[in-house]
């Protein structure tokens, strides 16, 4: 699977809520950094931050795109169940076929259209 397959099926999983795909697909060490959440482990990403899909109706990856060796930019729109529509950037890093970092950066609203 290339990095960027990787990182499709973890978004694909997030949305599926398939805890188990995501558990398989993230390294031991998993590292997970936000503007709300600062470096922290697979753990308390899989508790705080993996079961919000909730909130979404829906979300297309508009970019994917392997950097070098290692990380792979992401950038995708969602739409929140309130009608909001966002854009984010994350950058992830795969190590040993499995997501060892995720940076995650938010965008502001984004207009319908």
């Amino acid at each position: 699977m290339s990095h960027v397959d990787l990182v499709r099926a973890a978004f694909a999983a997030y949305l599926a809520q398939d805890r188990a795909a995501m558990e398989r697909l993230l390294a031991e060490d998993f590292v997970f950094t936000s503007p709300q959440d600062d470096h922290i482990g697979k753990a308390a990403f899989l508790e705080i931050c993996f079961p919000t899909a909730d909130r979404l109706r829906s979300q297309e990856i508009l970019d994917a795109v392997a950097l070098d060796g290692e990380q792979v930019f992401v950038r995708y729109e969602y739409e929140l169940t309130t009608g909001e529509r966002h854009r984010n950037v994350e950058v992830m890093r795969v190590r040993d076929g499995r997501l060892a970092e995720t940076q995650v950066y938010f965008g502001g609203r984004f207009p319908q259209g």
